[in-house]
């Protein structure tokens, strides 16, 4: 896929050859291979842009070594924290595309802050929305990046020739196209979308072995379990452990959760995140889902991953390895961490994030997940072992779940029983396209839309009246 802005297509691939033995997925060439050509290869050249406008404002601005990023999901928490590591560091990292969705007035400031080649959003309406956004803040249309909206879109941008760096934060299944492409096409992935690996896990991982494309994980639990694995290899690991705060309702008794409502549910003890993903960490999902993309990532059975609660949420992960050596990684909560260790991987640089005070006393707890109270982790496990089309059932499933929770059409615990009850009804098979994961994907949320009506209103909860 090309984007085409000029000759400074200066960004080397040699930077993906310099991995660790133990960092490289499992069966991952040593050396890259030719990739397949984009599939949207004649969108990109329709959004080439204006060449000799760009080459006078950007002459002399690109230095040897700057990634060039693609930044999918631009305006929401991790987006944000990847600019903010950048802005940082501009000697570094140029930021080449934004992708968002409707969050115009937030992407109009950062186009204007970071001045991308290419500027994506979701539906034509907010393009048009953004244009005004241009113009209301006085940036002539000579500077502006190429605009463009929706899901070919999205890929182009990921996929441009230029970008060396596909940073995936976009929530739910809609990056699953725009990282599987790049993934294809040998870029280096930061994943933080949970959902690309959890519903398209085989493909992309397959695409990542053909390509030598390396899978930097964002997630903190994940991009712990990376650091730790440098302490040896892949072959001597007993077992991993994930660490989760157990969210809201941790020590909350079962039969209370009923009465629980969406306000207390987005109340997180530590991480402050989207509404839907807050609501997976107080349910367990969000480490359901986490325990199926450790597998993907690290080449590990269910059995080989492990959750712990951890309120602290100091320590994100550990391995344990076969000599009986565990290596456990800890840090502030701050994702600009992760992020600036998946963009400077094998490097590591100064990070604008707190340090842990050592001089103070602290306790750091540890104990077992309750899959009596949360059996969605229990659900995932099971997603994960049954294999095939499962955990891509699973992912839709909770999506709208959680939207009809939020919509105070659903109890809290009504969200594990939908889930359960799509996995009983969706038919498992194997999907060798992405096609066929979206098809999956689709069949799974018309399962659950019905589920949930089936369940109704039953016991939901409503909020006070002012």
């Amino acid at each position: 896929m090309e984007i085409s802005r000029g000759g400074n297509s200066h960004q080397s691939e040699t930077n993906l050859l310099k991995k660790t033995p133990e960092a490289i997925l499992p069966g991952t060439p040593n050396k890259l291979r030719s990739a397949p050509k984009c599939m949207w290869l004649p969108l990109a050249r329709r959004i080439r842009v204006k060449l000799g406008i760009y080459a006078a404002l950007r002459a002399g601005t690109a230095a040897a070594g700057m990634k060039n990023l693609s930044i999918l999901g631009s305006t929401g928490s991790i987006g944000c924290s990847t600019l903010d590591v950048v802005r940082r560091h501009r000697d570094r990292y140029r930021v080449w595309a934004l992708v968002a969705g409707r969050n115009v007035t937030a992407l109009t400031e950062q186009i204007l802050e970071f001045r991308p080649r290419v500027a994506v959003v979701a539906t034509e309406e907010a393009q048009d929305q953004l244009r005004t956004g241009l113009r209301g803040a006085g940036l002539p249309p000579a500077e502006w990046p190429e605009l463009g909206f929706g899901p070919k879109a999205r890929v182009a941008a990921a996929c441009a020739a230029e970008v060396g760096f596909v940073m995936s934060a976009i929530v739910g299944v809609a990056g699953l196209e725009a990282t599987y492409e790049a993934t294809r096409l040998g870029k280096t992935i930061g994943l933080a979308n949970k959902e690309v690996l959890v519903a398209g896990g085989a493909l992309v991982t397959e695409a990542a072995r053909a390509s030598g494309a390396e899978l930097i994980p964002v997630d903190s639990e994940h991009n712990g379990v990376h650091q730790c694995l440098r302490a040896g290899q892949r072959q001597e690991v007993v077992r991993v452990i994930l660490t989760a705060s157990g969210g809201p309702f941790r020590d909350r008794p079962a039969e209370a959760l009923a009465s629980v409502t969406p306000q207390e549910a987005l109340n997180h003890p530590t991480w402050k995140m989207g509404k839907r993903i807050t609501i997976d960490s107080a349910t367990l999902m969000n480490k359901g889902f986490e325990v199926i993309e450790a597998c993907w990532l690290f080449g590990l059975t269910p059995a080989e991953v492990e959750v712990v609660i951890h309120p602290q949420s100091t320590v994100h992960a550990l391995v344990e390895f076969k000599d009986g050596s565990v290596i456990a990684q800890a840090s502030a909560t701050d994702m600009r961490m992760p992020i600036q260790y998946a963009l400077t991987y094998p490097e590591r640089v100064l990070a604008p994030v707190p340090r842990l005070d050592w001089g103070a006393g602290r306790c750091w707890e540890f104990r077992p997940p309750d899959t009596a109270k949360f059996p969605l982790l229990r659900l995932a496990y099971a997603a994960q072992q049954a294999g095939g089309s499962a955990t891509c059932a699973l992912n839709a499933a909770d999506e709208i779940a959680v939207e009809a929770f939020l919509e105070g059409r659903l109890s809290f615990p009504g969200i594990a029983q939908v889930v359960e009850e799509t996995l009983s009804r969706v038919s498992r098979r194997q999907a060798r396209s992405l096609d066929e994961i979206m098809e999956i994907d689709r069949e799974a949320r018309q399962t659950a839309e019905a589920a949930v009506g089936r369940l109704g209103r039953q016991e939901v909860p409503r909020a006070p009246e002012a």
